[in-house]
């Protein structure tokens, strides 16, 4: 037990964290150098392992969030109330949106991705043929109109159609909350299951040391430099550009809107951000995601609605930093040259695209809707995004630490507006954030009968 103890305090696990990132390279150099296909086949095991454990939980533990969260908003006041802080929370998500995304098209503009070619470089077949095949599921907007709405209920649960869950929690939530006493038995139900589920993935997040070494493994063992080289510079323009909007563009706004140190935040919120970092997910992420936001001094009913909300859909890594420098990235290889309302464009689908970032392929859907939505070439997108495949989980532990962060920083933002934010708790000292959350949060923001 001291050794669990131990190994989930935030800086002992933010060491395995880098520690497993090391490994998993050396693990993946020698499993490509000796061609040891055990090797590599024993990482890339480890690695889906991990990743299926945590996606088990991501279509429960949305819907359950979303509806627990909404009706938390009961004890901040009435319908109204409800409403104007969900207007604002969205406001702020699309405003942070806009800003990340002109910081993505600066960023491509200067690092010009692809733009030198990749000497003839190409993508896996399997990469390919997945590539063609996303294009074709999520590469228009009838695609995702089309996908949000559920033709049944089981049909949206059983097919893990997140953007389907995500609709029916909302709608269900809202239902909820406006029967009040008559609907309390379901709602303590769904409170239960939602901290169970947090309980589940506080068990798997300590496995993220030995996942991170079987996904970093597995990519460099079957891409080696052959691919990482060429795309370094598109993989370096993601990381800064998303860089720039967690250490300059949230601080700003934690500072002179928020009135809240950045120094704070990043100490109180540094866990959850570490977390994403290592497990690439915002839906794992929410407990601690949530249990952040209150230690920051957001009221705890509004925390509870805004942070669900956030991890399903206010996404400045994927949805904004990213398809902005990604779809550069296609135009160079295209030998295309973006006008000004095609970069309007991109900023356009950041804004009122982010439900399209639900669930685990937020990241392709974003960039899918970007490329046809200012008209790229269809082909072109699928070699473009065969490519970015082999570098994806290098990628998506950055875009999904900024996504986090700024699910944590809207809330204080808005809570500060609000005044819903409470400095005697910012200003406390409090132990960060566990990996063993046993969903005390909910607990304390568990809607009181009306």
């Amino acid at each position: 037990m001291s050794f669990i103890r131990t190994y989930t305090k935030p800086k002992v696990f933010a060491a395995a964290v880098l520690g497993s990132l090391v490994v998993g390279a050396l693990l993946g150099v020698v499993a490509r150098s000796t061609e040891a296909k055990w090797l590599t086949s024993l990482l890339d095991q480890i690695g889906s392992i991990f990743t299926t454990l945590l996606q088990i939980a991501v279509i429960p533990l949305v819907f359950t969030a979303i509806v627990v969260g909404i009706n938390s908003l009961r004890g901040l006041g009435g319908g109204r109330t409800a409403a104007r802080l969900g207007g604002k929370t969205v406001l702020w998500f699309a405003i942070t949106s806009f800003i990340a995304s002109l910081i993505g098209i600066a960023i491509g503009r200067i690092f010009n991705p692809g733009s030198g070619g990749l000497g003839g470089t190409a993508a896996t077949a399997k990469n390919a043929a997945k590539a063609a095949k996303s294009v074709d599921h999520w590469g228009s907007w009838d695609a995702f109109v089309n996908g949000l709405l559920p033709q049944n209920f089981v049909k949206a649960f059983s097919e893990g159609e997140t953007l389907q869950v995500l609709f029916l929690a909302l709608v269900i939530g809202a239902a909820a909350y406006s029967l009040g006493d008559k609907a309390k038995p379901f709602v303590d139900f769904t409170t239960s299951v939602f901290e169970i589920i947090q309980r589940y993935l506080g068990w798997i997040v300590r496995l993220a040391p030995i996942g991170i070494i079987g996904l970093i493994g597995a990519a460099v063992s079957n891409y080696g430099d052959a691919l990482f080289r060429p795309l370094f510079s598109t993989t370096l323009a993601v990381y800064v550009g998303c860089l720039l909007v967690l250490f300059v563009v949230y601080p700003i706004l934690l500072r002179f809107v928020a009135k809240v140190s950045p120094l704070k935040f990043f100490a109180k919120a540094g866990t959850a951000i570490q977390f994403a970092f290592a497990s690439q997910s915002s839906s794992a992420t929410l407990p601690l995601t949530r249990q952040s936001a209150v230690n920051l001094g957001v009221q705890p009913a509004y925390a509870a609605f805004a942070t669900p909300l956030g991890s399903a859909t206010k996404m400045d890594g994927c949805a904004a930093v990213f398809p902005a420098i990604a779809a550069i990235f296609v135009a160079n290889l295209s030998g295309v040259s973006l006008n000004f309302w095609q970069y309007a464009g991109i900023v356009v689908v950041a804004v009122v695209g982010a439900l399209a970032t639900a669930g685990t392929t937020g990241w392709l859907t974003a960039f899918t809707l970007t490329t046809s939505f200012i008209g790229l070439d269809a082909k072109q997108v699928a070699i473009g995004l065969a490519l970015i495949y082999s570098v994806n989980p290098i990628m998506d532990m950055m875009r999904t630490a900024t996504n986090v962060a700024g699910q944590i920083a809207v809330p204080v933002i808005v809570a500060r507006g609000e005044g819903l934010l409470d400095d005697e708790v910012l200003n406390a000292p409090t132990t960060p954030p566990q990996h063993s959350d046993d969903g005390a949060a909910a607990r304390t923001a568990s809607p009181s009968p009306a």
